[in-house]
């Protein structure tokens, strides 16, 4: 199980990562269209087993989280694991929002895996968490095709389908 704190794209470039998520599973590729109705395309800017979601609001509390920055998602990845994901270009204003959303999820004891902390994070937004082996350079191909896209980050929320919690943050609550 996994539950994260997930910055949300634009319309456009939400529209866009999801024509290609389509694209992707008319060619038998599962991509997060698949894994879960809900899902949607995001950054998550934390993660772990679990996420309490009351606690990371209130941790939170009084501060813009995910709205107003604009980011880049330039490249294709790909994890151990056969994930695949949009590389989120790592702008010194988006590296210093994530610092400050960690300092204070940490403040709150709230406990992340350590590949999300500071110093280690890859922004990215998964497009696959299983492409098939012999079908990865396809896939990698037909990421490369919608790129890049610009967004403006919208919105955040503490998620985990597996529990069915979605927590939205309010764009500031003080």
């Amino acid at each position: 199980m996994v539950a994260a704190l997930e910055l949300y794209l634009d319309v456009d470039a939400t529209r866009r990562i999801r024509t290609l998520w389509t694209a992707l599973e008319a060619e038998g590729i599962p991509t997060m269209a698949s894994l879960h109705e809900r899902h949607r395309p995001h950054v998550s800017l934390a993660a772990a087993r679990t996420l309490p979601a009351e606690t990371v609001a209130e941790a939170l509390d009084g501060m813009v989280v995910g709205r107003g920055l604009t980011v880049g998602l330039d490249f294709a990845g790909q994890f151990v694991g056969r994930v695949l994901w949009l590389g989120v270009t790592a702008t010194e204003e988006l590296l210093a929002h994530h610092r400050a959303v960690h300092e204070r999820l940490a403040a709150a004891g709230v406990e992340v895996w350590g590949h999300y902390r500071p110093g280690r994070w890859v922004p990215h937004c998964t497009v696959s968490l299983r492409v098939p082996n012999p079908m990865m350079a396809a896939a990698v191909r037909r990421c490369l095709e919608i790129l890049p896209v610009r967004a403006e980050l919208t919105g955040a929320a503490v998620m985990d389908h597996a529990n069915d919690v979605a927590h939205p943050l309010p764009p500031a609550t003080r």
